[in-house]
């Protein structure tokens, strides 16, 4: 919700209730917001505010930062198009030309999509910021499409003209091998494995998960996640030699030390969230430096919290969703491997961090709206722009590495994981059985009796009243309430 709409009259501060802000119908410009209420006005009175929402006070300062640069963007961008086409010369070669026009307008789209795009749920540091990785997501998801729809031999050459290093195969490193915590045999180094396992992955998983935990904001669900990618590498190492790793790099250094230790750092921060008072001020209202240079930092938190209450169990609604999620979830990391497998990109390439700075930045988004369409679909009717681009990506990415390499994705599993796998899946499928349906059904029929005994009892009452026959009509339903019970 832009800072304008939470402007009350005089100096009284404003509240709100909901969480950064709410998407504007007629687009995302600060002007539009402020000529019509918003959406989710009706929200924001106390009585109809979700218990896991928190307050918020506003003095509703518009300052230049908050405000509509449509005209201005329009200027600059027109300025610049007409310098490149009456003052410089254009090169004879195709392939730069090529090149620099594809730039030209991924950046155009991207200076439209930042101006006049729809707002998402978040609004710090700046909505454009948002807006922009919304543009980007739609970039991504039309490079994928076009990428799967080039041969195999072209799509690989076509990464040759995003760097020259690219359309090599290169062997995937194998982390197996020899899994000795202590190497007795190695004299100089008896913990050289250990170190060897000590990669740039490691911070790479604490923090990938302390970002993770502030998107799902859920303990559970991280904790099931991180241990299911673990059995995934498990299944999958057949296919893809970079799953093979020791079973202590498995569980200690992955699971309990760098996503265990990151999920631990990410709920204390959801903690410190939830309890930190949202109370803003103009940067200018402020009196002291020591509160501006705080102010500044502050910009950079959210503007409000919700906390999210998954509930899976409450409804099967709610628990093939969650499913769903995790599913996602899991899916976008298998993506990661198998991507840079088909496409011959190394691990290290900036191609593969610029992939995860990505879902960093859209993930967060997609997982609110998702949340929101899933706890309030009345409010909320249709899965936000977000969340529906990253399922689509998701699946793009999958529908590429089973195109690219179909033999990889076919290698059948070794039989003892299929049978712990249809184990696992037939465990869950009776769960939801007996949780959804099953008890479900027993208990509506209990309640069902149980009314109908009462009912029962209040009209052999109310016909026992007035008349003689209250000992006799006692003892036959005594005696029909014991049969009953035999």
């Amino acid at each position: 919700m832009r800072r304008g709409e939470r402007r009350s009259p005089g100096t009284a501060p404003a509240k709100g209730a909901l969480e950064e802000q709410q998407p504007q119908p007629n687009g995302g410009s600060p002007a539009a917001a402020e000529r019509s209420p918003p959406p989710g006005a009706e929200r924001d009175s106390p009585g109809l505010r979700r218990s896991t929402e928190s307050e918020v006070y506003d003095d509703g300062t518009n300052t230049f930062f908050w405000r509509a640069h449509t005209l201005t963007v329009l200027f600059i961008l027109t300025c610049a198009l007409g310098y490149v086409t009456l003052l410089e010369e254009t090169p004879q070669d195709t392939a730069y030309n090529t090149k620099r026009g594809i730039v030209a307008s991924i950046l155009v789209f991207l200076c439209f999509g930042v101006t006049q795009a729809k707002d998402g749920p978040f609004s710090r540091p700046h909505p454009a910021y948002w807006r922009f990785w919304l543009c980007v997501s739609v970039v991504y998801e039309l490079f994928l499409i076009f990428i799967l729809f080039q041969t195999v031999q072209d799509g690989r050459k076509f990464m040759k003209y995003i760097d020259p290093h690219l359309g090599v195969p290169l062997p995937e490193r194998d982390y197996g091998g020899n899994c000795l915590i202590y190497d007795p045999g190695n004299e100089t180094d008896p913990f050289h494995n250990i170190w060897d396992k000590l990669d740039g992955f490691v911070p790479a998983h604490f923090f990938g998960w302390y970002l993770k935990t502030l998107m799902i904001r859920d303990w559970w669900m991280c904790m099931i996640i991180s241990v299911m990618f673990e059995f995934l590498e498990y299944s999958l190492e057949h296919q893809l030699p970079n799953f093979s790793e020791c079973w202590w790099d498995h569980w200690i250094m992955d699971v309990i030390l760098c996503n265990g230790l990151g999920i631990y750092c990410g709920m204390k921060t959801l903690s410190w969230l939830s309890l930190k008072t949202y109370k803003w001020q103009g940067l200018w209202n402020i009196p002291t430096y020591k509160g501006k240079m705080k102010r500044i930092v502050f910009q950079f938190t959210p503007y409000s919290w919700v906390k999210f209450e998954w509930k899976p169990a409450s409804s099967l609604r709610r628990w093939l969703a969650v499913c769903g999620i995790i599913f996602v979830f899991l899916l976008a990391e298998l993506n990661t491997f198998y991507l840079k497998f088909v496409l011959w990109m190394p691990p290290e390439h900036y191609l593969v961090l610029l992939r995860l700075v990505f879902f960093v930045n859209v993930g967060g988004v997609a997982m609110r709206e998702i949340y929101d369409f899933m706890d309030d679909p009345k409010f909320h009717k249709k899965l936000g722009q977000q969340a529906w681009l990253v399922a689509a990506i998701t699946a793009t990415e999958f529908l590429i590495v089973v195109k690219y390499d179909p033999y990889t994705l076919t290698l059948s599993l070794p039989f003892y994981i299929t049978q712990c796998w249809i184990l696992g899946i037939i465990l869950v499928l009776t769960w939801t059985a007996w949780r959804f349906f099953i008890r479900d059904i027993t208990l509506r029929y209990k309640e069902i009796r149980r009314q109908k005994q009462e009912h029962k009892h209040e009209k052999d009452k109310c016909l026992s009243n007035g008349d003689g026959l209250s000992s006799i009509l006692d003892e036959q339903t005594g005696n029909k309430l014991r049969e009953r019970k035999l």
